[in-house]
């Protein structure tokens, strides 16, 4: 038997994860203070940037990209109409003691109920109460597009 020089077997460690963290205490890094946009805020802003391109016959950068990012939004963006996004906003923005990225994350999830909420963002669930949040969350279902 001839003794053979085998590469190793075993996979090499993965990079350690940096120091964002979306958990009970948000831990967003260089992303702290950033606007945020839900998916229908960025859906109107993409679209509307579109179209202006296309207005300006400036649509040569349309990439395959951009528009699997515009399908996504589109299938996930709860609110369609510009007047029911900007409602949201202002729905949002009200609760000042949420950071832009817990008030985005509540504007695009769009959950049925403030124990769903608080489990699917971990960070809010000692910032806002349930009764508060539950009254949010139904004034916000009062916009949603069918």
């Amino acid at each position: 038997m001839s003794d053979q020089n085998h590469a190793p077997t075993s996979r090499s460690k993965p990079p350690p994860p940096g120091e964002e963290e979306a958990g009970a205490v948000l831990k967003l890094g260089e992303f702290e203070d950033v606007d945020t946009l839900t998916l229908s805020e960025a859906s109107l802003v993409i679209n509307a940037l579109m179209a202006k391109r296309r207005k300006d016959r400036k649509d040569r950068n349309e990439t395959d990209v951009l528009n699997k990012t515009l399908a996504y939004l589109d299938s996930f963006s709860r609110f369609k109409q510009k007047e029911n996004v900007e409602a949201v906003e202002r729905l949002l923005s009200a609760h000042k003691e949420l950071t832009k990225f817990e008030r985005a994350h509540i504007g695009s999830l769009c959950c049925d109920s403030a124990d769903e909420c608080k489990t699917l963002i971990p960070s809010i669930a000692d910032k806002i109460s349930d009764e508060d949040l539950q009254e949010l969350l139904d004034e916000m279902g009062k916009l949603i597009s069918t």
